[in-house]
Protein backbone atom coordinates (compact mmCIF):
# COMPACT_ATOMS: atom_id res chain seq x y z
CA UNK A 1 0.00 0.00 0.00
CA UNK A 2 2.92 2.37 0.74
CA UNK A 3 4.20 1.93 -2.39
CA UNK A 4 1.05 2.88 -3.93
CA UNK A 5 0.90 6.16 -1.64
CA UNK A 6 4.39 6.64 -3.03
CA UNK A 7 3.26 6.43 -7.05
CA UNK A 8 0.58 9.03 -6.66
CA UNK A 9 2.45 10.62 -4.65
CA UNK A 10 4.98 11.22 -7.60
CA UNK A 11 2.20 11.56 -9.92
CA UNK A 12 0.58 13.86 -8.17
CA UNK A 13 3.97 15.81 -8.08
CA UNK A 14 4.32 15.86 -11.87
CA UNK A 15 0.80 17.48 -12.45
CA UNK A 16 1.78 20.10 -10.01
CA UNK A 17 4.86 20.85 -11.99
CA UNK A 18 2.35 20.52 -15.18
CA UNK A 19 -0.22 22.67 -14.32
CA UNK A 20 2.88 25.24 -13.04
CA UNK A 21 4.11 24.86 -16.91
CA UNK A 22 0.70 25.32 -18.17
CA UNK A 23 0.30 28.72 -16.48
CA UNK A 24 3.54 29.69 -17.89
CA UNK A 25 2.85 28.50 -21.24
CA UNK A 26 -0.74 30.65 -21.37
CA UNK A 27 1.12 33.92 -20.28
CA UNK A 28 3.57 33.35 -22.85
CA UNK A 29 1.18 32.44 -25.44
CA UNK A 30 -0.59 35.96 -24.97
CA UNK A 31 2.76 38.03 -24.92
CA UNK A 32 3.09 36.39 -28.69
CA UNK A 33 -0.95 37.22 -29.29
CA UNK A 34 0.87 40.91 -28.25
CA UNK A 35 3.44 40.97 -30.70
CA UNK A 36 1.69 39.11 -33.33
CA UNK A 37 -1.00 42.22 -33.10
CA UNK A 38 0.92 44.62 -33.29
CA UNK A 39 2.96 43.10 -36.27
CA UNK A 40 -0.80 43.07 -37.79
CA UNK A 41 -0.93 46.20 -37.28
CA UNK A 42 2.33 47.52 -38.86
CA UNK A 43 2.00 45.63 -41.73
CA UNK A 44 -0.20 47.96 -44.04
CA UNK A 45 2.45 50.33 -43.48
CA UNK A 46 4.83 48.43 -44.98
CA UNK A 47 2.72 47.21 -47.87
CA UNK A 48 3.01 43.54 -46.72
CA UNK A 49 0.47 41.14 -46.63
CA UNK A 50 -0.86 39.85 -43.45
CA UNK A 51 -0.01 36.40 -44.67
CA UNK A 52 3.39 35.32 -44.83
CA UNK A 53 4.18 32.13 -46.00
CA UNK A 54 8.15 31.86 -45.90
CA UNK A 55 7.42 33.48 -42.11
CA UNK A 56 5.98 29.91 -41.05
CA UNK A 57 8.31 27.88 -42.93
CA UNK A 58 11.33 30.16 -41.07
CA UNK A 59 9.24 29.47 -37.94
CA UNK A 60 9.20 26.02 -38.65
CA UNK A 61 12.98 25.65 -39.17
CA UNK A 62 13.78 26.98 -36.09
CA UNK A 63 12.16 25.14 -34.20
CA UNK A 64 13.56 22.64 -35.84
CA UNK A 65 16.95 23.61 -35.00
CA UNK A 66 15.87 24.33 -31.31
CA UNK A 67 14.47 20.94 -30.61
CA UNK A 68 16.03 18.68 -28.21
CA UNK A 69 13.07 16.39 -28.22
CA UNK A 70 11.18 14.94 -26.39
CA UNK A 71 8.96 15.50 -29.20
CA UNK A 72 9.32 15.50 -32.83
CA UNK A 73 10.04 17.97 -34.90
CA UNK A 74 6.70 17.04 -37.01
CA UNK A 75 4.85 17.29 -33.28
CA UNK A 76 6.44 20.81 -32.83
CA UNK A 77 5.12 21.51 -36.28
CA UNK A 78 1.63 20.60 -35.49
CA UNK A 79 1.23 22.37 -32.67
CA UNK A 80 2.81 25.53 -34.04
CA UNK A 81 0.41 25.42 -36.97
CA UNK A 82 -2.65 25.68 -34.69
CA UNK A 83 -0.98 28.28 -32.61
CA UNK A 84 -0.25 30.28 -35.67
CA UNK A 85 -3.69 29.24 -36.91
CA UNK A 86 -5.20 30.97 -33.88
CA UNK A 87 -3.00 33.88 -33.99
CA UNK A 88 -4.06 34.96 -37.59
CA UNK A 89 -7.86 34.82 -36.33
CA UNK A 90 -7.31 36.67 -33.32
CA UNK A 91 -9.20 40.31 -33.60
CA UNK A 92 -7.39 43.34 -33.94
CA UNK A 93 -7.92 45.43 -30.67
Amino acid sequence: MSEDHSTFAEIEKHREQIDAIDQEIVQLLNKRAGHSLAIRGLKPEARMGLYDPKREEEIFRRLASINEGPLYNENLREIYSAILKVMKEIPSA
